[in-house]
């Protein structure tokens, strides 16, 4: 296979919404540069793409696939993504190491919610962006009404290169108004008659091409000084002015196909391979230190590996992008994550199963190699002459969680090995090991995305393994102050054990002022500090510890013993044994005894006069609150705002964006639980949102009495 330069090498990302036909139009453009002989289908399951036992069970795209195809004396590095919003990652990962992105809209239902969301990551990204309008054969079929949409939603920057003929059933034509002619199929589809535009048609095509050069033009000064003196554009400098439109992302160019009759295909990939951007015209990507890299194929070697797949009989496939230099099999790198040697011993271009051996790449291609010894998603190796790090996939917050268990407690160790394994794979699958819930939580996008975890942990290392509810990490603070005292004694022969801790707890808050005295039952306490301890709490919030004692009533030496008394008790709250948070503590007074007083006295001691104050201190539970934002569809507002309203969500604000209409709430973590599947069964799945935390607030008093009574019966059971 030849080497390609990074002046010949166009890298793109294929998106869209679940079900608009990607993976068909991915094997289309397969077979029409002649990488296979045979088209497959979705419904038959052997398609290039979806090749994974757990895409064939499900009928579509889990993960996404690499594939090449050899065109116009190009080469062309695609990524097909899955088009569940469960696997944006996926999406999000390809963009990163594409330089366009060519969004598959549905013609039938115009611009979906995954639309929407695709291309503010390609505007976050500032990627060049096409829209191919597939499935214009289908029953639905309304190209004019998805234009309008596409209008509404992304601008006036919509520019049609095509327009089909009709739509639906009958659809076998379109015009092409870059190259002013008429396209045409049999109904089988393949190669199209090229015919001249039909009289009919002439005056339409002929005002869409003018607005085509003008927005063309626009983009160069060249250009537009020649189109003010002429009024006209060759073809060649109209396509100098899309792809300059492109990069900027002055336009949006739209082009009609079917994929599953392979109609428009070939030509969008000519405008591909002929009009969109090399990787050398497109800015370069920026190291952790800020440092611009050329994709240069004489610069240093640096390779940035952004998935990991593990397959059936080959083991671990680690695909990179050369961002630098030229590799050869055999090279030596090193691993500037790991601080790993690893020799680079076989190399292929891939399409999806299909792997073709290949002795060098170039800056700005796509690769993938077999048998590394210690490279994870993420990681750049270089050669000896550079240390470059590349960190630049930024992925979502998660949306989705669950306790993960298996069914089998000897399976335990392994299960955590797989899971870690699955999390290289897939960054968006995010596991965590909590010592606070004593659970192993594993979050993700969405219900379909943990599933798929579970499919996998199930089917393919054959380990039984269950779901669950996870617990809520609950916060317990106070509201008001309180004093308490504890004597620690015990006497058991020889030297016993002594110490006494007098102490007054308060909510504490950001400056407030030093303690001076407290009245408790008509008795005034009168408080002299003599040190603070403000310590920042791995959970959140803070517990200050103000040493008040005077006249030596307790040895300095054992307030740092008290103090893990009190660091006891705040880990396991009182209450419900959450973590504690944002109490100040000050110990104004005690006693001791010369001989029986040590450390463990004074901390138990603390640690129950701490107890005692605490349930007197008016506390109260605490639960985190997040900050949420739903995309919906303006007929499905009201079953979404009852929805939200039916879990305790307080309504921010609602306002429209790009013909939807967007709800902002704050909503407590609990009632979050299986949002993402109700939002799906509401709207159809027409809907998505985010999550983000926001705070921890004050549970109602009612469901506080449910939390205590709860805790207490856990308490009886163990």
């Amino acid at each position: 296979m030849k080497v390609y330069q990074s002046h010949e090498i166009k890298n793109i990302a294929l998106l869209g919404s679940k079900g608009s036909g990607k993976t068909t139009l991915a094997e289309a453009m397969l077979f029409e540069c002649g990488v296979i002989k045979r088209r497959g289908t979705v419904d038959a399951q052997n398609t290039v793409s979806d090749y994974f036992p757990v895409e064939r069970e499900y009928g579509y795209s889990v993960f996404s696939t690499v594939f090449y195809a050899e065109f116009l004396g190009k080469k062309l590095n695609v990524i097909d993504c899955p088009g569940s919003d469960d696997f944006v990652g996926s999406a999000i990962t390809a963009l990163n190491v594409t330089d366009t992105g060519v969004i598959v809209i549905d013609s039938q239902y115009g611009v979906e919610v995954g639309t929407q969301n695709i291309f503010r990551y390609t505007e976050t990204l500032h990627k060049p962006v096409i829209f191919a309008m597939n499935q214009l054969d289908g029953e639905k079929a309304d190209y004019d009404n998805t234009i309008e949409q596409l209008r509404e939603s992304f601008g006036n920057k919509i520019v049609q290169i095509q327009y089909p003929i009709s739509c639906g059933a009958s659809f076998n034509a379109m015009i092409d108004v870059l190259k002013m002619k008429m396209y045409k199929w049999k109904p089988e589809g393949g190669t199209p008659e090229v015919l001249e535009i039909p009289a009919e048609e002439k005056e339409k095509a002929a005002d869409l091409h003018q607005k085509l050069i003008e927005a063309a033009a626009e983009n160069d000064e060249g250009l537009m000084e020649k189109f003010f003196d002429q009024g006209v554009l060759t073809e060649d400098e109209m396509r100098e002015g899309i792809r300059k439109g492109l990069i900027t992302r002055s336009m949006f160019p739209v082009f009609c196909v079917s994929a599953l009759r392979d109609m428009g295909v070939r030509r969008m990939m000519e405008f591909l391979g002929n009009v969109v951007p090399f990787v050398s015209e497109m800015p370069k990507p920026v190291t952790t230190d800020g440092t611009e890299v050329a994709p240069d194929a004489k610069g240093p070697t640096s390779l940035y590996f952004f998935k990991t797949t593990v397959e059936p009989h080959i083991g671990e496939v680690s695909y990179f992008k050369v961002m630098s230099g030229t590799i050869k099999e055999g090279d030596d790198l090193q691993n500037i994550n790991r601080g790993t040697k690893e020799r680079i011993a076989q190399m292929f271009c891939v399409c999806g199963q299909i792997r073709t051996k290949i002795e060098e790449l170039v800056a700005g291609d796509i690769g993938a190699t077999v048998k590394l010894k210690d490279v994870r998603t993420g990681n750049t190796l270089d050669d000896k002459n550079c240390e470059y790090v590349f960190d630049f996939v930024k992925y979502p917050d998660p949306k989705f969680q669950r306790a993960i268990k298996p069914v089998n407690e000897a399976d335990a160790e392994k299960l955590s090995e797989i899971l870690t394994r699955m999390h290289e794979e897939d960054p968006t699958w995010i596991i965590e090991q909590s010592k606070e819930l004593k659970q192993t939580i594993v979050s993700g996008q969405g219900e379909f995305h943990l599933r798929t975890l579970k499919w996998r942990i199930e089917n393919n290392d054959k380990i039984a393994v269950e779901y669950r509810e996870p617990k809520i990490p609950y916060r317990e603070t106070i509201t008001k102050a309180a004093r308490a005292d504890y004597r620690h004694k015990k006497q058991s022969g020889g030297a016993g054990q002594f110490g006494e801790v007098h102490l007054i707890i308060e909510p504490y808050y950001e400056g407030m002022p030093a303690p001076e005295s407290y009245r408790f039952n008509n008795q005034e306490y009168k408080i002299n500090v003599r040190d603070t301890q403000v310590i920042d709490l791995e959970w959140g919030g803070k517990l200050v510890f103000v040493n008040c004692i005077v006249g030596g009533a307790i040895d300095a030496r054992f307030l740092p013993a008290i103090l893990k008394g009190l660091m006891d008790r705040m880990e396991q709250g009182p209450l419900t044994g959450s973590y504690a948070r944002d109490v100040r503590v000050c110990v104004y007074d005690g006693k001791m005894h010369p001989v029986d007083s040590n450390e463990i006295s004074f901390r138990l001691a603390g640690r129950n006069a701490f107890s005692e104050a605490f349930k007197n201190a008016g506390p109260k539970i605490l639960e985190p609150i997040y900050d949420v934002e739903v995309l919906v569809p303006s007929d499905k507002m009201g079953d979404v705002m009852s929805d939200l309203q039916g879990r305790r969500a307080i309504i921010m604000g609602m306002s429209s964006e790009k013909g939807f209409e967007k709800i902002s709430a704050k909503v407590p973590l609990k009632e979050m639980a299986s949002y993402s599947t109700s939002l799906s069964s509401i709207t159809g799945g027409r809907s998505s949102f985010t999550m983000k935390y926001s705070s921890y607030e004050l549970v109602p008093s009612d469901i506080q009495e449910k939390l205590l009574k709860a805790y207490e019966a856990s308490q009886d059971t163990e």
